[in-house]
């Protein structure tokens, strides 16, 4: 990269940080503005990233220098900030999910359209060095024919989680629960790695905590090349366990945990397999990301994607795909039967 990029911030919150000490990680990008509702964070956050503190969405959007919005602010804001944003010319990376409906999502889309700049999606499981590896196997056929899938996220978040915020455990700005928010990483992963989902039959439920939205859901995934999946997420699972997937096809299975690889039996490399096991993550307890190493690798992709006119590792158009999954997964629930998803979905 040629020359300083200039980023503000949209959020003032435990993501927020993160997305300001990735940035401030890397030598070409500076942080320049913070926006938040909470002034007292904005100030506190404003103050340790040398960054101007605003208030005001639209004053803040048209603070300069500035090229780069990265929206860390409740879900449901984040069409109507992008928006802004790209009212301004500026380009936009925003944290998963891209918004809280497929609709919303559309309506974004003719918005970035029309004023030519790029966004990028906040899931950096996608740039996360094993997972990539994997991908590229998977391409290759080292797992053979793939035929099941199995996804827990089975985290724990205390009441205060959720009680203490405005916004959280929310249709309106939260767009659900353990789905929306917590699992869909998962889900994104899932669509990455296996492809689309072509129908799922679900059932979400308020286990554990007083909120308007699901804390626990499971879900029966059939994917459009053949294979099936279980996928459960959940914020009741005292004390918080880590995130694991496995994959299996006709020549062999890997298993996830957390953000890494850690078994490979496979078929034709029969010295691939590892018994290791990831240390226990933070994200299973708790909200906040210790290590922005993997926000980081978004944001580096991103600026790279500007340099060069490519579009970023993970767009509208993939943005998309978990919430149509996570939209399909709801309705099934309410409904008490199988949705069958379109292929665009």
């Amino acid at each position: 990269m040629s020359s300083i990029r200039h980023l503000g911030i949209l959020g003032a919150g435990n993501i927020s940080d993160t997305h300001a000490r990735a940035a401030a990680s890397l030598p070409n990008v500076r942080v320049s503005a913070i926006c938040g509702a909470n002034q007292t964070r904005v100030a506190a956050m404003a103050e340790r990233y040398g960054a101007t503190p605003y208030l005001d969405v639209d004053a803040f959007v048209r603070h300069r220098p500035l090229d780069i919005v990265a929206i860390g602010s409740p879900s449901g804001l984040h069409g109507a900030q992008v928006a802004a944003a790209a009212g301004q010319g500026l380009h936009v990376l925003v944290e998963k999910p891209l918004e809280v409906t497929t609709a919303r999502i559309d309506e974004m889309a003719a918005i970035v359209e029309r004023a030519g700049i790029q966004l990028g999606v906040f899931f950096q499981d996608r740039s996360t060095p094993d997972f990539v590896a994997l991908k590229r196997d998977l391409e290759a056929g080292a797992l053979g024919r793939l035929t099941l899938a199995d996804a827990r996220v089975k985290w724990y978040r205390p009441p205060e989680y959720y009680s203490q915020s405005r916004w959280r455990g929310t249709w309106a700005l939260d767009g659900g629960g353990a789905l929306m928010n917590q699992g869909i990483h998962t889900a994104d992963l899932l669509l990455w790695l296996l492809g689309d989902v072509r129908r799922v039959y679900a059932k979400a439920v308020t286990a554990l905590h007083s909120i308007e939205v699901e804390d626990t859901v499971v879900a029966v995934l059939e994917f459009a090349s053949g294979a099936v999946g279980t996928f459960e997420a959940t914020t009741a699972a005292w004390p918080g366990y880590n995130r694991r997937v496995s994959l299996s096809g006709t020549s062999g299975t890997v298993v996830i945990e957390q953000d890494r690889v850690i078994r490979q039996d496979l078929r034709d490399r029969p010295d691939a397999g590892s018994s290791e096991s990831a240390a226990a993550g933070a994200s299973a307890a708790s909200p906040v990301v210790a290590d922005a190493s993997a926000h980081r690798r978004v944001l580096e992709d991103f600026l790279d994607a500007l340099d060069t006119g490519r579009p970023p590792r993970v767009g509208l158009r993939e943005g998309r795909r978990s919430i149509a999954l996570a939209e399909a997964i709801y309705e099934s629930s309410r409904r008490g039967q199988p949705v069958d998803l379109t292929a665009a979905g």
